[in-house]
């Protein structure tokens, strides 16, 4: 009898893992391995949070960090492991050398040698004895530079999922060469899609788009809400940066005071924009109806949906060019039967009709969004219709147990297809 042979692997990069805010990426890896594939994970940093999302704890994966920075005690180690691979592998590794100098003096970055090593670190090191067969990144930046690095010293074959600032803050020529060689690429919203065809240099590459989705079991709001009455509670979570428009938010809130609406107003998340972004809210006169509290996990957000009669997002697109695609938490919100008011900005019609499941307004202009808050707040029959359209929304076209079907035969088909031939690593 043939000794049983083990299912081929899939080799995921990361740039960190597990992070609070990218619970799309831990999720799907939970859903891929519920559907029998393994996964086997490399993360380019370590975790920065105190804490993850239970859904995290259940991702049987194996996980490996690589190398953070070139200066760092680990650099001795990550180098042994590029001397030996070069050595092992001389034409392959200085096909990739000859790759690195190209992209770097494109960009004159020097993290292109850092994403080098780290993918010689992970050849030499991380791929042996574990079955991997394919390689696939999460964000079209870094970790697919690491990736393609991977690939051309391997000569196993790479993909990855683009998502929105990894897009539209790349170098033009730099993500053409990346479709280039891919074996495919993955975005989350059409717009992503149409925006990645137009760089292909052929479009031999296929680009498959497949939304995010969410735990519908996790985000399932009361049958029926009440009329909202005054004070109303109004919430927004985001990262506090350019592209999530929360200045526009805040004038908007700030017209509605001095109209003379009672509100309380919640903002969860954190970023770089902290002491800017707090320091507008008391320029504004807002601070005594808002309460700020950072990062929460899922299971306490989730009681602020509940609590919310209105959910408010500026997205606009970022001086560097940086911009949203869907942002999670509006299916999150749709899904618990909280009315949104959002901004036409990238992907947000994709999911947001305007009257239809939620309220747009143009990005930057709080005249507009104050009228449409106090819309959804006080136009009970608007609400109604927007609360059971935006779940129905969800539900047919956002449910991550549904997406990632799609998503498990793409890899299916490509791990099959590559474990046929002669696996290399």
């Amino acid at each position: 009898m043939l000794p049983p042979v083990d299912p081929p692997v899939l080799g995921m990069i990361l740039k960190g893992f597990p992070r609070i805010s990218e619970t799309f990426i831990s999720n799907e890896i939970r859903l891929i391995e519920q559907h029998g594939i393994p996964v086997h994970i490399f993360s380019m940093r370590q975790p920065r949070e105190s804490f993850c999302h239970p859904s995290v704890k259940e991702i049987r994966a194996r996980v490996d960090y690589l190398p953070e920075t070139i200066i760092s005690r680990r650099l001795p180690r990550m180098l042994k492991h590029n001397l030996l691979l070069a050595a092992r592998r001389p034409a392959r590794y200085a096909r990739a050398l000859g790759i690195a100098a190209r992209r770097y003096r494109r960009t004159r970055k020097s993290a292109t040698l850092k994403h080098l090593l780290q993918a010689g670190y992970l050849v030499n090191y991380g791929l042996a004895n574990r079955g991997i067969v394919h390689l696939h990144a999460h964000f079209a930046h870094s970790p697919t530079s690491v990736a393609m690095f991977s690939s051309w010293l391997s000569g196993l074959p790479f993909s990855f999922t683009a998502h929105a600032k990894d897009i539209y803050t790349s170098n033009a020529r730099q993500l053409r060469e990346k479709l280039s060689m891919a074996a495919f690429a993955v975005t989350c919203t059409e717009y992503n899609r149409r925006h990645l065809m137009g760089l292909g240099p052929n479009g031999h590459t296929p680009i498959h788009r497949i939304y995010h989705g969410i735990d519908l079991s996790l985000f399932n709001g009361h049958a029926t809400r009440t009329a909202p009455t005054p004070p109303y509670r109004i919430l927004s979570i985001a990262r506090l940066t350019a592209k999530k428009g929360l200045p526009t938010v805040f004038k908007a809130l700030a017209r509605l005071q001095q109209q003379g609406m009672a509100f309380e107003y919640t903002l969860i998340g954190d970023g770089d924009d902290r002491d800017k972004t707090l320091g507008l809210i008391q320029t504004l006169g807002l601070s005594e109806r808002t309460r700020w509290l950072g990062t929460l996990p899922h299971d306490v957000v989730r009681e602020h949906y509940r609590r919310a009669d209105l959910f408010a997002l500026g997205c606009e697109v970022a001086a560097n060019g940086d911009r949203d695609g869907i942002p999670n938490v509006l299916v999150e919100s749709l899904a618990m039967g909280v009315p949104v008011v959002a901004t036409r900005v990238s992907a947000i019609p994709e999911i947001i009709a305007h009257g239809e499941t939620g309220l747009l307004v143009e990005p930057g202009r709080p005249d507009q969004m104050a009228d449409a808050m106090r819309h959804a707040l006080e136009d009970q029959d608007l609400r109604r219709n927007l609360i059971a359209a935006g779940r129905r929304r969800v539900q047919a076209g956002f449910d991550n147990g549904k997406l990632v079907e799609e998503l498990v035969q793409i890899h299916r088909n490509q791990l099959q297809a590559v474990s046929a031939g002669p696996r290399k690593v």
